[in-house]
């Protein structure tokens, strides 16, 4: 799964996000990619989820892009423990997405499978998505 080598700070507070994505909201690598359409936060488990289900399903022809990557660290305090005695430790990493950020991108592959596989990857993240493709390919 991914997750940074190394952070300056061993835990983060929560923030907000809000607002649209300020860069990559087009498309720079590949033919299509997936577009999120509203703001969220998506833990490396479901961008592993999604990259996995778009992989099996082009069988590994072709060639994807991640845009994303989980740098942010979530902590949680375990189960039945009081209020107070500090932040819990680091348990796992988001990527803050803002609404027009591309997430994936794929190339190399038939318009049909890339859309079949994009929808797959969609319906693994929590947020509303859209398939968005290059000008010029139909």
């Amino acid at each position: 799964m991914l997750q940074p080598a190394r952070t300056k700070y061993r835990k983060a507070h929560k923030g907000r996000i809000h607002g649209a994505a300020k860069g990559a909201t087009t498309l720079h690598f590949g033919a299509y990619g997936l577009k999120a359409m509203e703001a969220g936060r998506l833990t490396a488990r479901q961008i592993e989820a999604a990259r996995r289900a778009v992989t099996r399903h082009m069988k590994r022809t072709g060639r994807i892009w991640i845009r994303i990557f989980p740098d942010v660290p979530v902590s949680t305090k375990p189960a039945e423990v009081r209020m107070g005695s500090g932040k819990g430790s680091p348990e796992f990493w988001i990527a803050r997405v803002k609404a027009g950020r591309i997430m994936f991108e794929i190339d190399g592959i038939p318009k049909d499978l890339a859309l079949e596989s994009l929808t797959l990857a969609g319906s693994k993240l929590p947020i509303l998505t859209r398939i968005v493709q290059r000008m010029g390919e139909e």
